[in-house]
């Protein structure tokens, strides 16, 4: 339960920093004003490849906690 509670916390907090980090990508590279699907398909995706990493490093974790 407290690896959980770590990993989402983790979760939370780097998702922050990556959605900090996309926005001013976005800004930077002129893609902030892009149609809202635009924007939020990055978002989106940003935020599967961010949960799907964290979800392999504590499993891996886990696993290796485990032996």
């Amino acid at each position: 339960m407290i690896r959980d509670m770590a990993e989402a916390w983790i979760n939370a907090i780097v998702g922050l920093g990556v959605s900090l980090a996309l926005v001013a990508l976005l800004r930077a590279v002129g893609l902030w004003d892009a149609p809202a699907a635009v924007v939020a398909g990055a978002f989106f995706a940003a935020s599967v490849a961010r949960s799907y990493a964290l979800r392999r490093v504590f499993r891996a974790w886990e696993r290796r906690n485990a032996r």
